[in-house]
């Protein structure tokens, strides 16, 4: 069985899929990640993501695995474990961006549908219903209002001790959401067949119980 979740960036969609994953026993992928490994990968070696056809001639120079310590996802980038490194402001605003281009969408889809096709899986994305796993049996489209989504982004920073301004979070999601929906290719919008849930008022139990029923009520 596959469950898709789609949503706009700090929907909290990784955090939903992981606890779901975990009490369901399917294998939580988080795509996101991926294409911040590529975004990082454009980063530390100084490649212009704003040139597309640079960014598709290093393409082939990127191997990304996906392996679990612990019951925790780690990412290897080139067979080094960046899982810490990809999760800054930076390589996710730079994560969207990548993510339009074409070359870096095809490497990284082809990778998801193989992992989809041999377990039960969980994945969370901007186009997984729509695109990467159209045939999931279960779709759902993860939002909460920019303010909501905004705070809880803060709220995580300074729990790590990081210093943030929550206004240019704001910013930042917006602007975030403006790229992802109005990409060429793959934009993030709600599958027909999705389930629209509005977290904005929800706590994470409420959630993760809200679609372990749906997901129960279509397994087969």
């Amino acid at each position: 069985m596959n469950i898709a979740i789609d949503g706009p960036a700090g929907a909290g969609k990784s955090s939903i899929a992981k606890l779901v994953a975990k009490k369901l026993s399917f294998v939580y992928i988080d795509t996101g990640a991926m294409y911040r490994t590529m975004a990082y990968y454009f980063l530390k070696h100084g490649i212009d993501i704003k040139e597309e056809k640079a960014v598709a001639e290093h393409c082939g120079e990127i191997e990304i695995r996906i392996a679990y310590e612990n019951g925790d996802q780690q990412i290897f980038l080139n067979e080094e474990n960046v899982s810490r490194e990809i999760r800054s402001e930076e390589v996710g605003n730079q994560a969207s961006v990548v993510a339009a281009y074409g070359a870096v969408r095809e490497k990284l889809v082809a990778l998801q549908r193989q992992m989809a096709a041999s377990t039960d899986v969980i994945m969370d994305g901007r186009d997984i219903g729509t695109v990467v796993l159209p045939g999931a049996e279960l779709k759902i489209y993860l939002t909460a209002s920019s303010a909501v989504r905004a705070n809880r982004r803060y709220k995580e920073l300074q729990e790590k001790g990081v210093d943030c301004d929550r206004k240019k979070i704001e910013e930042d999601i917006i602007l975030r959401d403006k790229q992802d929906m109005n990409r060429e290719i793959s934009p993030l919008k709600q599958a027909e067949d999705a389930v629209y849930l509005d977290s904005s008022d929800m706590t994470i139990d409420e959630v993760v119980q809200e679609i372990i029923t749906l997901a129960k009520g279509r397994s087969v």
